[in-house]
């Protein structure tokens, strides 16, 4: 089993993340924001990564951003060498009036193009601001590429959740094994 945990405790949050890449989709999410619960297990959900997440903190800033950060290096340890997967995952995804599409690449190399469409200052509980900053945050961690965008929509709630679904799919697609391929997915023989 591709399994890890995660821990970071610093002066503004305490973090605990469990990762099992080989799961069914099990989430426990415990971070006091009720908006990116809902996305992180959306995310659990649509890409079977089991995800148990407990975390406070004293800013939601710090929060968001600890999470997140912690989530990408239990999916990077999880994910260890990375041989053997697909390496690549995309997706395209619709969710009532919005259409989000997602790319990565579980290359090791951090990069972010995230164009999620939102109009509003807020969702729920979490400022649009921290929900593009917990996304770079997370492929920053995991060492990967991320595009992201969303075509369009008109409820910003459904685009910003079409977007983790698109890519909790694409990431269900990058970490799977291929049973063909027998070394990195890398002509340079590392990632």
């Amino acid at each position: 089993m591709r399994e890890a945990e995660f821990e970071r405790k610093t002066s503004e949050t305490e973090v605990k993340v469990r990762v099992n890449l080989d799961g069914i989709g099990k989430s426990t999410v415990n971070t006091g924001l009720k908006f990116l619960d809902h996305m992180i297990k959306t995310l659990s959900n649509h890409s079977l990564i089991d995800i148990n997440i407990t975390a406070e903190g004293d800013l939601n800033h710090h929060l968001i951003e600890d999470v997140a950060i912690g989530l990408g290096e239990a999916l990077k340890k999880a994910l260890g060498d990375r041989e053997g997967i697909n390496r690549f995952g995309s997706s395209i995804v619709p969710m009532d009036c919005s259409l989000a599409m997602a790319a990565i690449d579980l290359v090791k190399r951090p990069y972010s193009v995230i164009d999620l469409k939102v109009e509003s200052k807020v969702i729920e509980d979490v400022e649009v601001e921290n929900i593009y900053h917990f996304l770079r945050s997370l492929f920053s961690s995991l060492e990967a590429n991320l595009h992201l965008q969303v075509q369009y929509g008109f409820n910003d709630h459904h685009k910003v959740e079409a977007a983790f679904k698109a890519l909790a799919l694409s990431l269900r697609q990058a970490i799977t094994i291929d049973l063909r391929r027998k070394s990195i997915s890398s002509t340079k023989g590392v990632m």
